[in-house]
Formats: structure tokens, C-alpha cells, sequence
């Protein structure tokens, strides 16, 4: 794999004021509105929140779930039979962040979020250096899986992950994790905890202490 970019170029400040944390209800729904403009998006991730449309017509969600899915960098789970599938694969870093995305989002089904507006919000985070992919190809050079999420100093929020054959989105994770302990990364957030994701090492953890995580990954 390659690496992140350098520096991200500075998105400014955003026009929109988030909920306070101490007015947070307990539940992971926080507050709806705003936009998916570059400032507002990093201004939520460093507050711990993502969004994530709500309703039919759909309206611009935020969340900071209660608990948090978290992946410790050191207790990522690989089998034997993964570590094999993982030999036949090459994962790179960048190469196709918006194909990475339409593969999430395909096939469309219910629940689904990842539309045009969030392609374009979160390609043009990738265009200025904030948003990353890590891309998993087989021995014939076919993307087999992928993920994707945004990366702010120590920070990963990852957003979604999709595999067209078996293993390829673990191998992807492997990938990821790799990249981020060989960079001193310390927090990769998986939003909610998942029977799948827990297989592979992901945990709950209180909402207050992934804030507080979440604020030493940012200092």
C-alpha cells in the first residue's frame, strides 16, 4: 500500500452549531439538519458524530451512537483461513475512492444511504485529503472489496465496507489496521458493534469514553 495523503488542505468553519454534548439525548440520535459541506462533515467527526439520513423524504441526520462499535488496534482477529485468503489478494490505499463508494452503496436496498449527495460530499473530502479507501484486488487485477471513512489526526471513522468475493472486505480491515498502526494511529471507529464486525474484534464501549478516546486521537 501507499499512504495517506500529507496534509489535508483546511476546510474552515462551518455555518452550522451542533448540539453541546452535555444536551445530548441518551439514545444515538442527535440532531438533523445542515449540510454535507467539507467543514461541516470534519466539524462533526471531531464532535463524534456522522451522518446518516433519516425518513422518507429523507432528511440529513446525526448520530453519536450509545455505545460505540469500536475496533482496538491490537485485538483485530484474523483466522487461519483468513490469513491464507489474505496471501491471494493485493490491497492498496487511494486508487479508486469513489468506485469504493458505488460498490458500497450496489445493490440498492432498503436503508440504504449512500446516494449521490454523499458520493460527492465525501469525494470531494477525498479530493482535499480526508476521506481514504483501501481497495482489495485479486490475482487478476478485479476489485474484490473495499472500504472506505475519513481519517483526522489519530482518528479512522469508518463508513462502509463491501465484498464481491469471499473475504475481500476482511482483507481490506487487515489492510487498514496495518496502515493505521505502522502510522501511530489509535482509533478506529466502527459506529455500531455488529454480530459480523464482532467476529473480527470489534467491542462496545460507552459513548463517554469514545469521546474521550476520540478527543486524545485529536490532540
Amino acid at each position: 500500500m501507499t499512504t495517506w495523503h500529507t496534509t489535508p488542505t483546511p476546510v474552515g468553519e462551518t455555518p452550522w452549531g451542533f448540539p453541546d454534548v452535555e444536551d445530548w439525548p441518551d439514545d444515538d440520535f442527535i440532531a438533523a439538519g445542515a449540510d454535507l459541506a467539507p467543514a461541516t462533515l470534519i466539524a462533526a467527526y471531531r464532535r463524534g458524530l456522522f451522518p446518516m439520513p433519516v425518513d422518507e423524504p429523507p432528511v440529513l441526520a446525526w448520530w453519536s451512537p450509545n455505545p460505540r462499535g469500536i475496533l482496538p488496534l491490537d485485538q483485530l482477529r484474523v483466522s487461519r483461513s483468513l490469513s491464507r485468503s489474505a496471501k491471494a489478494f493485493d490491497v492498496r490505499l487511494n486508487t479508486c475512492f469513489e468506485q469504493v463508494m458505488r460498490r458500497c452503496a450496489y445493490p440498492p436496498r432498503r436503508g440504504a444511504w449512500i446516494d449521490e449527495a454523499f458520493i460527492s460530499a465525501y469525494s470531494a473530502l477525498h479530493a482535499m485529503g480526508w476521506a481514504h479507501s483501501v481497495e482489495v484486488f485479486d490475482a487478476d487485477g478485479v476489485m474484490a472489496g473495499g472500504l472506505y471513512g475519513v481519517k483526522i489526526g489519530r482518528l479512522f471513522a469508518g463508513e462502509s465496507m463491501f465484498h464481491a468475493q469471499r473475504d475481500a472486505s476482511k482483507v481490506a480491515l487487515m489492510g487498514l489496521v496495518a496502515q493505521m498502526r505502522a502510522d501511530g494511529m489509535t482509533l478506529l471507529d466502527v459506529q455500531w458493534k455488529t454480530e459480523h464486525l464482532a467476529t473480527l474484534g470489534v467491542i462496545d464501549i460507552p459513548r463517554v469514553e469514545y469521546l474521550t478516546r476520540l478527543k486524545d486521537a485529536l490532540s
